[in-house]
């Protein structure tokens, strides 16, 4: 009897055992390094299927910094950070963070027309039978501003997350079944490129300088069906890249200016949208492009 219950044990205590797990339970056997194509893969089916299956085949992608408040959060960051200031004069981190608050004061206006063009698209957005859906990538600034707009039309909107080094939750504007969080960049940026019907940017960092090239790039080598790629605040884009020197060193050709349009309103944005597609609708092939 004890032999019996002895190898009952064993056997209660194989089946909690580590290789006995299955393979697609096993997550400590998916983060190995062999598996990453699978998790590539992975990462590209999940968000796809749910997309798919809710029908969403157009969107409009919203690029722009993290770090654009709302003019009432800015303003409260910039008192706040005085007041930690006054109480202590010598920290120089706390003065590094009053300044660049006092420098993004400005941006202020680009979360609003942010919040604003999201609005403007899900309340008026039709491609055929196609509503067009708010794409962002699921952070707070501008991403924010723009899932916010669409919640305040009562429209779905989509936020594809990421993880970072300092941890970057969703914003709570995000419609929760389109709430995805992705490891890679790369595949992150094909969800932010299937869908897409037009691109806005808003000024921003690195991570929308990456977005936004990656787009021009895949329209000017034909990879992408053209689209409306609009960049919000001439005077930042103008002063930080000069495109046409680009072209005048023979970098890119002087139609490559093309593919791209400036706008300062959500209503400028949104006019360049519906002019390009009276010029050029979608058929049914491009539409499965």
């Amino acid at each position: 009897m004890a032999a019996k219950t002895n190898l009952q044990k064993r056997t209660i205590k194989l089946t909690r055992s580590h290789a006995y797990r299955k393979a697609y339970a096993d997550a400590a056997f998916l983060s190995r390094p062999e598996l990453r194509p699978v998790r590539l893969q992975l990462e590209l089916l999940k968000p796809e299927l749910a997309l798919t299956e809710r029908g969403i085949k157009s969107t409009v992608v919203i690029f722009g910094s993290a770090r654009i408040w709302s003019p009432q959060e800015s303003a409260l960051q910039i008192k706040a950070l005085t007041q930690a200031v006054r109480k202590n004069p010598g920290d120089a981190s706390l003065k590094a963070k009053l300044a660049l608050a006092g420098k993004l004061k400005s941006s202020a206006r680009y979360y609003e027309e942010a919040r604003k063009f999201g609005k403007l698209v899900s309340e008026h957005s039709k491609l055929g039978e196609n509503k067009l859906i708010v794409v962002t990538g699921g952070g707070p600034g501008v991403m924010e501003a723009a899932n916010r707009g669409a919640y305040e039309a009562g429209a779905k909107s989509v936020g594809l997350n990421i993880t970072l080094p300092q941890e970057q939750g969703p914003n709570p504007y995000v419609s929760p079944e389109f709430c995805f969080r992705f490891h890679y960049f790369a595949v992150r940026k094909m969800h932010f490129v299937m869908r897409a019907k037009a691109l806005a940017a808003f000024p921003g960092g690195f991570g929308t300088m990456d977005e936004l090239f990656e787009v021009l790039t895949l329209v000017q080598t034909g990879i992408k069906r053209r689209l409306p790629i609009i960049l919000f605040g001439k005077k930042y884009w103008t002063d930080v890249i000069h495109f046409k020197n680009m072209a005048k060193y023979g970098y890119i050709s002087e139609e490559d200016l093309d593919l791209f349009k400036f706008a300062e309103t959500a209503d400028e944005a949104w006019r360049i949208i519906t002019e390009f597609y009276a010029r050029h609708p979608l058929n049914e092939e491009q539409e499965k492009a």
